[in-house]
């Protein structure tokens, strides 16, 4: 059945693309980065008695298992995204792919409720299939972009997005917190098992706030021919969308200073909150307030080098925002106090947000959109960010499992930085005709 093609810069579809951010960066803060770290490390310790683990007959620090967990999650993102991107760019199947992978993290993460610490398989599996959820939906989400808004407003809606995505979650985050510290209120027993409760509630508000974008976004269907080789064709439309990409300079050398900046960016986002606890003692009710602060931050950053973006155009911000994050990582090998740690998590926001934002406009303009291969196109691009998230985190464990402190994995992310920054430094990014060569 052939369906109507979104209108182009409608406000309302606009809107609730934007929305997305909202129900999926409730999971991404409130579980991944702030809860899920600080309840998974207490009672895996309460559970083992101390910060070393058995799994699998290896003895292993919890914070490094944890950390290669994550980094698989993301591994099988890629494996699975690249085959079905094809078919969603076949068939239109953008927006179903998305509903799939929202409904299997949705669901993973109400299943956290059940990890009590003694069984740590479902503590690594769950977070793994959250992840396979968020990263996987993300990937049909962001292709969207360049069919719903032209490429002059590209930096501007996805600012918007991701300022929507930061204030949004915080609002589930904050009464969390409050659920947290006034547990007796709730009738929970212990804060641990507030916890436990907020999986259920960050599950349900990321199935429920995601229909909003599901009911404006559609798409023109094709008809598709499924059957055992549906899966070949769809690698092979990404093999095609691959072989565009090497025949032009900017978007080659774009997506290479895109996987090393995210190698950076992802894996310190991940490790924040266990970097703060495990290196500088800092509590938890102080270090999901810093959290707050990155989030408010983020939301000024995203919005300052979209005009930084819009004034001096990508590549400057880029480069502006990569030097900050040189910065960030030497600091934070040096860190001593408590202070310092916050003065670095608010640059850590600033940049975050607007390099996350500024990253994922930059591709949409470099994109063709004419052919309707969007899906494809930004499959390379999270596959591409995911798996620099498996590399970063494999390096960051690697190496802090061998030395015993994180302070030394954050050196290894300044140099992805310093390399990003080169290629973008002699890149111009603009939009480019195919190499004949």
């Amino acid at each position: 059945m052939t369906r109507p093609v979104l209108p182009i810069n409608s406000p309302k579809v606009i809107n609730a693309w934007c929305s997305y951010d909202i129900a999926n960066s409730a999971y991404i803060l409130s579980v991944n980065t702030v809860l899920f770290p600080i309840y998974y490390q207490q009672v895996t310790q309460k559970a083992f008695g101390s910060e070393m683990v058995a799994f699998m007959g290896l003895n292993i620090r919890n914070t490094v298992l944890y950390e290669y967990a994550i980094a698989l999650g993301y591994f099988i993102v890629i494996l699975l995204t690249l085959s079905l991107s094809g078919i969603a760019d076949m068939g239109g199947y953008r927006k179903r792919f998305m509903q799939f992978f929202t409904t299997l993290g949705s669901f993973a993460c109400m299943g956290l409720f059940f990890f009590n610490g003694e069984n740590i398989g479902l503590g690594l599996v769950l977070p793994m299939l959250a992840v396979l959820g968020f990263a996987g939906s993300l990937v049909y989400y962001n292709s969207f972009l360049p069919i719903i808004a032209t490429p002059d407003r590209h930096d501007r809606i996805s600012a918007k997005g991701f300022s929507f995505g930061y204030a949004g979650s915080m609002i589930l985050l904050i009464f969390n917190i409050f659920s947290l510290q006034k547990y007796q209120w709730f009738g929970f027993s212990d804060s641990l098992e507030a916890i436990r409760f907020s999986f259920i509630e960050v599950g349900i508000w990321w199935l429920v706030v995601s229909q909003f974008a599901f009911y404006y976004l559609r798409e023109e269907r094709k008809e598709v021919h499924w059957d055992i080789t549906i899966f070949t064709r769809g690698f092979h439309e990404v093999v095609k969308v691959f072989g565009y990409i090497r025949k032009r300079k900017a978007m080659y050398r774009f997506l290479l200073a895109f996987f090393f900046f995210s190698m950076g960016v992802q894996t310190i986002i991940i490790v924040a909150s266990l970097f703060g606890k495990a290196e500088l003692g800092i509590s938890d009710t102080m270090l999901i307030v810093t959290i707050l602060i990155i989030q408010l931050v983020a939301i000024l950053g995203a919005f300052i080098f979209g005009k930084v973006s819009t004034r001096f155009g990508n590549r400057t911000s880029l480069m502006w925002m990569l030097g900050i994050w040189v910065f960030v990582c030497f600091s934070a090998y040096n860190v001593k106090d408590d202070l310092q740690f916050y003065f670095l998590s608010a640059l850590v926001g600033l940049v975050m947000g607007g390099i996350q934002s500024q990253a994922r406009s930059t591709w949409s303009k470099l994109i063709p959109t004419e052919k309707g291969e969007t899906a494809s196109y930004f499959s390379f691009y999270d596959s591409t960010e995911k798996l620099a998230i498996v590399i970063g985190m494999l390096g960051f464990g690697i190496i802090e499992q061998i030395t015993g402190s994180m302070r030394n994995s954050t050196l290894l992310l300044s140099l992805f930085f310093i390399v990003s920054f080169l290629i973008i430094a002699f890149t111009k990014l603009k939009v480019e005709k195919p190499s004949t060569a």
